[in-house]
């Protein structure tokens, strides 16, 4: 299983939300690549980087940022945030991302969305399936959507689509815990290589991550509050 901490940005600042609220915005660090270096240092190979200026803003915003930890570091960059058209997506890629995650734009414009992946190939796109009491939402959290989570994973898995971040935004910055029951069911009716995201709150909440069979973990603020080492991960990481 794939061991993936997150850094989300807002003018260039890594910054953490609970529930997706930015009004909960709190700073951990004004240098987004020391973070990340740091994270490369205790044998992590894997970065989710969220744009949240770009969902909100419904554009890529802080691509500086993707340039300068892929330049800086040798991590394996997922990126989100504000894809919306493909000059956004060549952006991202252009700027370093390994993997591109489409989230707002797969609920909004499927058509376009089947096209990329049919350009990029299934192993450079993830679908973002955010939801909240399984009901997909977009534009940064802020918008809803009347789309059933498994539904709308298992439509895209029929186009191609091979990996899926799946957060409940109720567990999001919370620290109560990730959405077990959830995160199996989707694995049980997709069969999609899922990434739990949201409510991680400790060691063991990424041991049970992968005893239900994810194949990565996105890990945000149990790490900047402490909840999580990072020589804990680093451990987890040389056993496996």
């Amino acid at each position: 299983m794939k061991i993936i901490p997150a850094i989300d940005i807002i003018e260039g600042k890594c910054v953490r939300l609970s529930k997706g609220d930015y009004n909960t915005k709190k700073v951990y660090n004004e240098n987004p690549v020391e973070v990340a270096k740091e994270f490369e240092d205790h044998g992590i190979k894997y970065l989710h980087l969220v744009d949240l200026d770009g969902a909100k803003s419904k554009h890529i915003v802080n691509q500086k940022v993707l340039e300068n930890i892929a330049r800086e570091t040798s991590l394996q960059i997922d990126f989100g945030g504000g894809l919306k058209t493909e000059k956004d997506i060549e952006t991202a890629f252009n700027s370093g991302a390994q993997q591109i995650t489409i989230g707002s734009i797969a609920i909004q414009d499927p058509e376009f969305c089947y096209n990329i992946i049919g350009k990029y190939g299934s192993e450079k796109i993830i679908l973002g399936a955010d939801c909240e009491n399984r009901k997909i939402k977009t534009s940064g959290w802020l918008e809803e959507s009347n789309t059933e989570v498994v539904d709308f994973i298992e439509g895209y898995k029929k186009k191609g689509i091979k990996y899926v971040i799946c957060t409940d935004i109720s567990k999001d910055g919370m620290l109560a815990g990730p959405s077990r029951e959830l995160y199996e069911e989707i694995i049980g009716k997709t069969s999609v290589q899922l990434i739990a995201s949201g409510g991680i709150s400790g060691i063991e909440d990424v041991y049970a991550m992968k005893e239900i069979g994810c194949s990565g973990t996105i890990i945000g603020k149990a790490i900047y509050e402490g909840k999580i080492q990072l020589d804990e991960l680093k451990k987890l990481i040389e056993n496996a």
